[in-house]
């Protein structure tokens, strides 16, 4: 579970090391209506670059949009088992949902495919 103000690490080659969620996207904007305030793995959030190697192309500060590939909550499949990881971490994505790096370090969670990030999938080393 992802909220607003958590710390993430950024799994892909980027040039950013970690992140902080700015806002969860989805949800309703009717006044007075459900916001949505935590996100899975596969839901997409709004986050500021933190930390950032110099001559990456992610600068500290700047605004990103990520998806969310590993959390530490665990997360129910539909056969009754549960999959976890050590670390909430995320890869940055463009406007079209493509992946901005060319490599995801470490493993993903196979919901993403359910999610249609095939691109994300396919870059990774593993899928859990």
């Amino acid at each position: 579970m992802i909220q607003m103000r958590s710390i993430l690490d950024v799994a892909d080659n980027t040039g950013a090391r970690t992140v902080r969620a700015i806002r969860v996207l989805g949800g309703s904007t009717r006044r007075g209506g459900f916001k949505r305030l935590t996100a899975g793995i596969g839901d997409i959030v709004i986050a500021s670059v933190q930390k950032a190697i110099p001559s990456g192309e992610a600068k500290k500060g700047e605004v990103v949009r990520c998806v969310i590939v590993r959390t530490k909550y665990p997360t129910r499949r539909p056969d009754g088992s549960y999959v976890r990881f050590d670390r909430n971490a995320v890869v940055l994505i463009d406007k079209e949902g493509n992946p901005r790096g060319t490599r995801v370090f470490g493993a993903v969670a196979r919901e993403l495919r359910v999610k249609r990030y095939m691109r994300i999938v396919s870059l990774a080393s593993e899928v859990v």
